[in-house]
């Protein structure tokens, strides 16, 4: 009993300990990162006298075609003469970045740190001799910036490791895993307090991920893990190579950015053009993550010689300085509280305050703030904490903020207002709900995450789903829900109080349609196409199905010998995606329960609208579901994307023999009657993790007022 009560409470402190890093590592808004490797930046770009232009500079070893022993070579020629860790933790201090994240060690299997289980590393394989990765921690410790490491789960040097294919998204063999974790193990053992562990690429099993993360979390229980260990493992998403998301994600997140689009590592050729546009652009990423709730980590890539590229300095430092004067509206600050963007910039927020980041002039120099009802007590230009004269006035529910004439920035000049809100913040959502009957899917606000099995199968999961309403009369909620959902525990929270609630499917309910008379069209099929699950080829309203579709001119191809209610098997191969088209005509409108039959991953739109997108996370094998569709009276285009990550023979089936009926329940909490704004939000109470689609397309929340 003592035995299992010490393995529970060292389960609750490192749970804890996690928990607590996730709030520091929020706050942190804006890191360094370093992409520097002892034979990739010695290269330069260049091989043999001339650029390789394919792909980024870190992976020329890939890029050129260098054998392994020639590329190792190189290693004897590094011997950076500047480098210097505490300039490289100073200048990413008065660039305004809270922390620094190196790469341990890239694709190509060079370590930058002492490793006892390789010799190809930059103390044993270099004149040079040093641990840099251990300078670099010893730096930031000495200079109160957090210290966080890339670590790359393929590796090309590594005898056991699975043959490298273009997308660097290969399986790891038992022997290469092994040894990432006895890497893994020094890196969280012998350089003090990581805040991050910033794994990349491969394609790792579910085991193998869960085991990474254990394994850090074990060693360092305040080190944050990045999603891209894959699997849903990471404690924080990663975006995609320097990608901005338009929409708010609910889990902790990241984007990765480099001063280029074109290279990570050092380019000799590269060129640059003018620092403050970079500059510019560079914060208007920063600015653009951190409004949406994400942390920006903004990439240099030192020469072999161990110095920063003049240009990536100057940028680094302009943005340091804006952010000098402008720090208090990025750094611990909030996601955008509005439930909408704005065309002339992005908000941030904190208590009592928001702050408005002026990207583009208001073309009638009038900023609006739909659903603020906060008395604003005062206007400043926050570089200067200076009064700004701004009329303010409401209409309609939205305050209006006329600047003064003549007011604006400058080119390259982002200015940011900071509003003080006398009672607090207060805004009523944008999308407010007058009165619902029912809350479903077509009137929810989707939280979203960043989910996949690896880098080529990352998608937006949806993680819940929330509705903001006002309803003046007490009401009984009752939810419905379909086999889809059956069986799964919810966790349902109402104005902030929070009950798990077992779908348990105890009562069902007929759905008032008629299956029968609807009329199902013959089948069109389009594919294969190249693509990810998330992506779509064309437009998908209103498809014709004789008429091209692609870019290329390819057409739909008729399928007279695909049915409904049969499985169907197609050639599959690494990220494929192929597309059934097929119209229904209803007599009237009405929801129908349709199933579906997929492998790897599956998107449906109706009508052109998205029904549902998820991959599979169990990698390979059938997936079954049901899903209610809302069809219109008359003709109905039924478009379904169906995806093959890994298998090598994808499945498809789309069936009409669903018992057309839902489950009840009522929920064991009344609604209050108000006229203030209520929220209702779902998630999965026993959620493999953070960032796995919730999949609960059919619930829905039924409200039964009471007169």
């Amino acid at each position: 009993m003592k035995k299992i009560f010490i393995l529970l409470l060292g389960s609750v402190l490192m749970a804890g300990a996690v928990q607590a890093q996730e709030g520091s590592w929020k706050d942190q808004k804006y890191s360094m990162f370093i992409h520097w490797g002892a034979i990739y930046s010695t290269l330069g770009g260049v091989w043999e006298g001339k650029p390789v232009t394919r792909g980024y500079s870190e992976q020329i070893q890939s890029h050129a075609g260098i054998y392994s022993d020639v590329y190792g070579d190189v290693a004897r020629r590094f011997h950076p003469e500047y480098w210097n860790a505490d300039s490289i933790v100073l200048l990413a201090k008065a660039a305004g970045m809270k922390s620094v994240v190196m790469t341990s060690k890239h694709h190509d299997g060079f370590c930058m740190f002492h490793s006892a289980y390789t010799d190809y590393n930059v103390v044993d394989a270099t004149p040079f001799k040093r641990d840099v990765l251990k300078e670099l921690s010893d730096a930031c410790a000495r200079h109160g910036l957090k210290f966080g490491m890339y670590f790359s789960l393929i590796d090309w040097h590594f005898p056991q490791a699975y043959p490298i294919s273009s997308s660097n998204s290969d399986p790891v063999t038992p022997e290469h895993h092994l040894f990432n974790k006895q890497q893994v193990t020094e890196l969280m053992t012998n350089y003090g307090p990581v805040s991050e562990i910033w794994f990349d690429m491969g394609s790792l099993t579910a085991v193998q991920s869960r085991e990474l993360a254990d394994l850090v979390h074990r060693l360092q229980p305040g080190c944050m893990v990045s999603g891209r260990l894959g699997n849903d493992a990471g404690d924080f998403c990663v975006m995609g190579d320097n990608q901005y998301p338009d929409y708010k994600i609910a889990a902790p997140w990241q984007t990765p950015a480099s001063v280029y689009d074109e290279t990570w590592g050092y380019r000799s050729w590269q060129q640059h053009g003018p620092a403050a546009d970079k500059a510019h652009e560079k914060l208007e990423g920063l600015i653009k993550v951190v409004s949406r709730g994400g942390n920006y980590l903004l990439n240099i890539g030192p020469r072999g010689d161990g110095s920063v590229v003049d240009f990536e300095k100057d940028v680094l430092l302009m943005n340091g300085r804006w952010l000098q004067r402008n720090g208090e509206a990025i750094y611990s600050a909030q996601a955008n509280p509005f439930d909408t963007t704005f065309p002339w910039g992005e908000v941030t927020a904190k208590a009592g305050k928001l702050y408005l980041h002026l990207l583009k002039y208001p073309a009638d120099g009038i900023i609006r703030l739909p659903g603020l009802t906060s008395n604003i007590s005062q206007v400043t230009l926050l570089e200067d904490n200076k009064k700004v004269a701004c009329r303010i006035s409401v209409k309609d529910g939205v305050t209006l903020l006329q600047l003064p004439a003549g007011w604006r920035s400058g080119d390259k000049e982002i200015k940011v207002l900071a509003l003080t809100c006398k009672d607090g913040v207060q805004i009523t959502p944008q999308h407010l709900l007058q009165q619902p009957a029912v809350l479903n899917r077509e009137n929810a606000t989707p939280q979203y995450s960043f989910s996949g099995v690896d880098y080529d199968s990352y998608y937006r999961s949806q993680v819940g789903s929330s509705w903001s309403f006002t309803s003046s009369r007490p009401a009984t909620l009752r939810l419905q829900y379909s086999a889809t959902e059956k069986g799964r525990t919810l966790q349902f929270t109402l104005n902030g109080v929070s009950q798990q609630v077992l779908l348990d499917g105890a009562a069902k309910q007929p759905l008032n349609n008629h299956p029968e008379r609807l009329q199902w069209g013959p089948m069109y099929y389009a594919g294969p196409f190249w693509s990810g699950i998330d992506g779509v080829h064309g437009n998908m309203k209103d498809i014709n199905p004789a008429a091209p579709w692609t870019k290329k001119g390819e057409g739909w191809a008729l399928q007279a010998d695909k049915r409904n209610d049969s499985i169907y098997t197609v050639p599959g191969d690494r990220n494929l995606g192929w597309y059934i088209l097929q119209e229904i005509t209803a007599p009237a409108a009405g929801n129908y329960l349709v199933g579906f039959t997929s492998g790897d991953g599956i998107a449906v739109y109706l009508n052109g609208e998205e029904q549902i997108v998820h991959n599979n996370p169990e990698r390979g094998g059938e997936q079954q579901e049901v899903l209610l569709l809302p069809f219109r009276e008359g003709r109905n285009q039924l478009v379904v994307k169906f995806y093959s990550r890994f298998a090598k023979q994808g499945v498809w089936g789309i069936s009409r023999n669903v018992p057309q009926e839902l489950y009840t329940q009522t929920l064991p909490v009344q609604l209050p009657g108000s006229s203030k704004v209520q929220v209702i939000s779902v998630r999965d109470a026993k959620p493999v993790s953070v960032h796995r689609h919730l999949r609960m397309p059919d619930l829905s929340i039924v409200m039964e007022q009471k007169r």
